[in-house]
């Protein structure tokens, strides 16, 4: 069974690279090969996508 990737964006601002890692390395370290900065892979969300806007609950009128 293949394993997803997870893909995230070096934090160095002068370097701003994508990384892809396996989903098995959530919650661990790994190093940027493009500016060797260490980064940590985020755990997973509860929520499918956290930058998802909710839209706001509409008010009953009465």
């Amino acid at each position: 069974m293949a394993t997803g990737l997870v893909r995230l964006i070096c934090p160095n601002l002068l370097c701003r690279s994508m990384l892809s890692v396996s989903e098995s390395m959530r919650g661990k370290e790994v190093i940027c090969k493009a500016c060797g900065n260490r980064v940590v892979v985020p755990l997973k969300s509860k929520e499918s996508n956290p930058l998802a806007v909710v839209p706001p609950k509409e008010e009953k009128s009465s």
